[in-house]
């Protein structure tokens, strides 16, 4: 029996930013401990250190002994798989990728995350071929991935219809320079939001965190928020989703202080 109502998990990039030995993390915590920390503050986090350089099984097995049962990451899958210039070459980087010890994640293991630089315009058949490429699973583990096209020619329903077809989800960019695609692809939802700012204690005021935690719950109970555009007019299929919202870039020392304001709204 499907649950009526998906999960909302929210967090930031990463756990480690000298501002948040001030801002953040308590004083006298040892650095070896800020990963503990955060993941009892918040409910997930978006591991960007797998985006720039191959992370090894033992330390993927260590990031999930020290986090809570029910804490959800989502992996930011390598930079040279997304700057190939063909998918065969990217295929063999995404190969190393999941090859690498992710799956030590075991149940704490969420989004695949696929970002792809604001210079990579739209190309259908790339795309279809690279969609192609990313694994349904590791072993009996489902694997479930999001795609972040930076260049406005992604904006267009040809490229939400592929999307759909290989059920991945269109990372949502709100509040930011990159293109805002609101279309739901997949049985999940992945949100950045990047628009905090310095003046505001908690990154946003509270109108725009009362914005941003009611589209979490609409998307989590099936449907899509009125207030974000979407490219097509087909509706997306009725049905609760797992949400992944995390605040990112703006003002980056605000970000957790924003996370926690939208876990505490979500909680009510």
């Amino acid at each position: 029996m499907s649950r009526k109502t998906g999960r909302v998990y929210v967090g930031v990039g990463g756990w480690n930013y000298a501002p948040w030995r001030e801002s953040f993390y308590p004083p006298d915590l040892a650095h070896k401990r800020e990963l503990e920390y955060a993941s009892r503050k918040l409910t997930s986090i978006e591991i960007n250190a797998t985006y720039y350089r191959t992370q090894s099984a033992a330390s993927f097995a260590k990031w999930r002994d020290e986090t809570p049962e029910g804490f959800i990451f989502s992996v930011k899958a390598p930079r040279f798989a997304v700057m190939r210039k063909t998918p065969q070459e990217a295929g063999e980087s995404i190969d190393r990728f999941f090859a690498s010890g992710v799956i030590e994640l075991g149940d704490k293991l969420g989004p695949i995350l696929w970002q792809f630089l604001p210079t990579k315009k739209f190309d259908a058949a790339f795309f279809d071929a690279f969609l192609s490429l990313l694994p349904k699973n590791i072993g009996d583990r489902p694997l479930i991935h999001a795609i972040e096209p930076r260049h406005e020619s992604f904006k267009t329903a040809e490229f939400v219809a592929l999307a759909r077809q290989h059920g991945v989800a269109i990372v949502i960019a709100g509040d930011s320079k990159y293109p805002l695609i609101a279309d739901l692809t997949a049985p999940f939802v992945y949100a950045r939001i990047m628009g905090t700012r310095e003046a505001e204690p908690q990154g946003y005021d509270a109108a725009a965190l009362d914005g941003w935690a009611k589209r979490a719950r609409r998307w989590a109970e099936g449907s899509a928020p009125e207030d974000l555009p979407s490219l097509t007019q087909a509706k997306p299929k009725k049905m609760s989703r797992d949400v992944f919202l995390y605040v990112i870039s703006g003002a980056k020392e605000r970000n957790p202080a924003a996370a926690m304001a939208l876990i505490e709204r979500l909680s009510r």
